[in-house]
């Protein structure tokens, strides 16, 4: 006999960073898996050591990370993770990235700056990921920035069916919070049984970051409960402007609905006292009790991403989770 031939075998195994162990538990418990146990620690200057404590030779590894504050640190954590991976045979090797982080440096407003968004893509890829999972990215060319496929999965099904059962007998209007969020409100919209579309026309001073001025609602919201959507809240300054736009210009009332609470600095007290009757966000960064406060409503986002992981172990269709339009 001149070869041996076998049955391929796979193995999905699930590996978890530090900065948002309670999402992976959630995603696990779904998969009906266990976190693969890990060694891993931040040595006496800062650098971070990481060992797994099985073997991973020959399996599919969904190595899952939310670039949560300190970013630089958990970004570093996975990049360690994969390269580990890599270097003991993992066959494939998934970065499920909740929160993809540095998304909004996604192009040049003027020179000499950087596309970080793309580095981001580029280090992922150099430490050895075959491909990248990641919810509600800043823009859609961010998954041009990395060589091989990347998942890009969509949330508003599962703020929308939140929506759905809360506010069925509303009069609604899906807002967008600037012009370069429409083509996402219009999304909405659809999702929502095809409501009315405004948005909100605002300024921003690109050598201040986060800080934007509200300038004018285009679009009739008078009478209607309005749902102000966005993929992020970083310290609410957006948001909390255009839902007092929205309420100086007739809305019954303002639901905030967004993917990702970053919620920066000053970002609950802005939202808390904005006039919004409901802010809701996913869990695709943790929210510690004290940047929760009333009318906060935080959905699990764990089931969406362990469909869409068995999807990818099973080379099932990913885009069929969203009914093809993903």
């Amino acid at each position: 006999m001149s070869a041996v031939s076998s049955t391929p075998k796979k193995n999905l195994m699930l590996f978890s960073g530090r900065a948002h162990p309670e999402l992976a538990e959630e995603v696990a418990k779904e998969l009906d898996v266990t976190i693969t146990p890990q060694s891993a620690y931040d040595f006496a200057n800062g650098e971070i050591f990481v060992r797994f404590e099985e073997s991973v030779r020959g399996c599919d590894a969904f190595v899952l990370q939310s670039h949560t504050q300190p970013i630089n640190q958990w970004l570093m954590e996975q990049l360690i993770m994969i390269d580990a991976l890599k270097r003991a045979s993992a066959k494939r090797i998934t970065a499920v990235v909740p929160f993809y982080g540095y998304a909004r440096q996604d192009k040049k407003h003027r020179g000499r700056e950087p596309i970080s968004a793309r580095l981001v893509a580029d280090l992922l890829k150099t430490a050895g990921a075959d491909r990248i999972m990641t919810i509600d990215l800043h823009t859609d060319q961010i998954q041009g920035f990395f060589d091989g496929p990347v998942d890009h999965l969509l949330a508003n099904k599962v703020l929308a069916e939140h929506l759905r059962d809360a506010y069925s007998g509303e009069d609604l209007a899906v807002v967008a919070p600037d012009s370069g969020r429409v083509r996402v409100a219009e999304k909405w919209a659809d999702t929502m049984g095809g409501v009315p579309l405004a948005f909100i026309h605002k300024s921003r001073d690109k050598t201040r970051p986060n800080e934007v001025v509200a300038n004018r609602v285009v679009g009739d919201v008078e009478g209607r409960c309005c749902i102000l959507v966005d993929d992020m809240i970083d310290t609410g300054g957006t948001i909390a402007k255009a839902t007092e736009a929205l309420l100086a210009d007739g809305a019954s009332d303002v639901v905030i609905a967004a993917t990702h609470g970053v919620l920066s600095g000053p970002a609950v007290e802005r939202l808390s006292s904005c006039g919004a009757r409901e802010v809701i966000v996913t869990n695709t960064l943790p929210i510690p009790d004290e940047k929760r406060f009333p009318g906060l409503t935080v959905l699990s986002i764990a089931p969406l991403i362990a469909r869409a992981v068995r999807e990818v172990f099973e080379d099932g269709s990913v885009t069929n989770l969203f009914d093809g339009n993903a």
